[in-house]
């Protein structure tokens, strides 16, 4: 059996607030939509069929925190969504670290106080 994330949700209290701060740093266009009585951002489809697809939801059941699971979103360049970050007065809770073959990572708080993990592939191999 293959088991692989397909979609994900992002707790937030201020849907407005938290639409402004994921298309500013990731550079990207949510669909506002309704779902169950849940308000609800989507990010973008993976047109290639890899990967998981995902929404920022407020309602009761969504409460925003730094606990929990942690996703990874993969980036192109770490430094531009820090960049980015910088710019929104966002903070970084864990900087930018080469993890040898397997790239990049870095951690930032959300404007909801959510703990999201950037990756960004390609690296050198560790010293040996």
């Amino acid at each position: 059996m293959q088991i692989a994330v397909r979609y994900f949700e992002i707790p937030v209290s201020n849907l407005e607030r938290a639409i402004e701060f994921y298309e500013h740093v990731f550079d990207v266009s949510l669909g506002y939509t309704k779902v169950d009585g849940y308000e609800m951002a989507l990010f973008p489809e993976a047109l290639d069929d890899m990967g998981a697809s995902g929404a920022l939801a407020k309602g009761d059941v969504y409460v925003p925190g730094k606990a929990g699971p942690i996703l990874y979103f993969s980036v192109l360049s770490i430094d531009e969504i820090l960049a980015r970050l910088a710019s929104v007065s966002g903070m970084v809770l864990y900087p930018k670290k080469a993890i040898g073959n397997d790239g990049f990572v870095a951690e930032i708080e959300d404007s909801e106080g959510n703990r999201i993990a950037l990756h960004q592939a390609g690296g050198t191999p560790p010293d040996e």
